[in-house]
């Protein structure tokens, strides 16, 4: 089977010279594309694959103080480089800055790989961040260099399905490892297959290097990097490191909102900028971009928390908390590969990323339901409900804003959108966590001293456990030694501490799906420029 394409090899006025060498024959774009796929996913699973093992890596480097750094410093490289990568590829051709990604990610597993305390370790977590958001964009905006929007559908469903695959393989590996050969290797794991991956985009992505059309935006770079750093810092230390009202917070947020403000100001003025602010103008970009805001939200919230639930609702080890999210796996990959070949044959796009945030709306709605005493399977159809509506908007999204924009601003277009999801992701998390700490504070103290007290004597002992170890302190095996009455007592406070939260997230499924309402369907190119 082969692709036709064509391309044009005149440039728009304002934009340098670009036409991309395409391969005629699908087997070489089908190896392309198992390159693109391997980064993604190690990009994605980078995310998600220490939760499991944090215990185990403070327990070996200390520094217990600085845990929740090995999570922070990721989000934070990750989220800071998506749009100067995507913003450089355009300027300068994607093939050689992503083999520079994929090496640099490759550099930072191994230098996490041989850390000997914890200060080492965050700083290689830092450079898988940088590397791994540019990995992640690379690989969409290439599918565009060699696909047209017409056929990309098909492609940018599987692309999709591989957040599905880390959010179960993350857990599920960080375990394994854990447990056996040791938590060095989800780093390890990179080296082969980031090597395999550069050997594949060496040996079959050919394109050509383009010219910058000017002057790098250095100062939007720095003030965006400074506004997104406070942000995240914001969002991750506020109601958990710090108090909302400290100096440390307040100050933060100030930062924040200084250097986004001085953020937006240079890039109206800038010659070449980073997040032109001339994309907003489109329809379309500016509609899923709020939209994307909104997935992130929701989808990172409601995930982010569910291991947690069903370790100390359901008793399960953080191995098969992690085999529980296979039915949102199976549901986000079964969609999201039948809605991209059914874009690539049909043409019609715009009532599925709809649909699937009203299905989203609907499943949360169901997790908000979820009692203690709710069987497994009745949790694995909620969360298969959940992946299926997400697998139908996710990659349709990108596919929208990449076919609002001709080839020489994809990665600048696709970048922004990612940016502003992840962004989301970052207040979804803090959200959802935030609120789940609250209410489960307010749980405990309802439901445990009735609990203890129906043990009568023997509850004495228990109480002081309880009362100088606290909440935050409980464990699944440390749970499922206690007597059943306080079991049941400390199930129910995990559970109405975390299901209203999904309630809430609901709404904000509908408004997304509302606004994309809006959206309008232009005809899928079937070119690449």
């Amino acid at each position: 089977m082969t692709t036709k394409t064509t391309h044009n090899t005149t440039a728009a006025p304002g934009t340098p010279p670009y036409a991309p060498q395409r391969d005629e024959k699908q087997g070489r774009v089908s190896l392309i594309f198992i390159a693109l796929m391997l980064t993604m996913l190690m990009s994605s699973l980078g995310q998600m694959i220490f939760s499991t093992a944090l215990p185990t890596i403070v327990g070996e480097l200390g520094g217990v103080d600085h845990m929740t750094w090995v999570i922070t410093a990721f989000l934070l490289g990750q989220t800071i480089s998506l749009p100067i990568f995507g913003k450089l590829g355009d300027m300068l051709g994607r093939k050689w800055l992503f083999m520079f990604a994929v090496s640099l990610f490759i550099v930072g597993s191994i230098l996490g790989g041989l850390a000997t305390s914890m200060s080492l370790l965050i700083a290689a977590r830092a450079v898988q961040g940088v590397a791994g958001g540019g990995m992640m964009i690379l690989s969409q905006a290439i599918i565009a260099d060699v696909v047209p929007a017409r056929q990309r559908g098909k492609y940018m469903g599987v692309m999709g399905s591989v957040f599905g695959v880390s959010s179960v393989l993350g857990p599920v590996l960080g375990g394994w490892f854990t447990d056996g050969p040791g938590w060095r290797w989800g780093l390890w794991l990179n080296v082969p297959l980031g090597i395999i991956a550069l050997i594949g985009i060496f040996s079959f992505l050919h394109l050509p290097r383009r010219q910058s059309p000017g002057k790098t935006d250095w100062l939007g770079m720095v003030t965006m990097a400074i506004a997104t750093t406070a942000l995240i810092l914001v969002i991750t230390w506020g109601g958990n490191d710090y108090d909302w009202t400290s100096g440390t917070i307040i100050g933060l947020a100030i930062v924040a909102v200084v250097f986004a403000a001085i953020f937006v100001a240079v890039e109206l003025k800038a010659t070449n900028p980073l997040i032109p602010m001339q994309l907003f103008s489109t329809r379309n970009f500016t509609l899923t971009t709020i939209a994307g805001l909104a997935v992130g939200v929701f989808m990172f919230g409601s995930l982010a928390y569910v291991p947690t639930y069903l370790q100390m609702v359901h008793s399960m080890t953080p191995t098969t908390a992690g085999l529980m999210m296979i039915p949102m796996m199976a549901g986000m990959m079964g969609t999201s590969i039948v809605v991209g070949n059914l874009v690539t044959r049909t043409g019609s796009y715009k009532w599925y990323p709809v649909v699937g945030l009203l299905v989203v709306a609907v499943a949360l709605v169901l997790l908000s339901r979820l009692e203690a005493t709710s069987s497994l399977f009745h949790v694995g159809v909620c969360l298969f409900v959940l992946g299926f509506g997400l697998g139908c908007a996710m990659q349709i999204l990108v596919l929208i804003v990449q076919n609002s924009f001709p080839i020489t601003m994809v990665g600048t277009a696709t970048a922004a959108n990612n940016f502003f999801r992840q962004i989301g992701g970052a207040i979804g998390s803090a959200f959802v966590g935030g609120l789940f700490v609250s209410n489960l504070h307010t749980e405990m103290a309802n439901n445990l001293p009735a609990a203890i007290a129906s043990l009568g004597p023997a509850g004495a002992p228990i109480a002081q456990q309880l009362g100088q170890g606290g909440s935050g302190h409980l464990t699944p095996s440390l749970v499922a030694e206690l007597p059943e009455v306080v079991r049941h007592a400390i199930d129910v406070s995990y559970n109405d501490a975390l299901t209203p939260v999904f309630l809430l997230l609901a709404p904000l499924a509908v408004i997304a799906a509302l606004i994309l309402t809006q959206v309008r369907e232009d005809t899928l190119k079937d070119t690449v420029e």
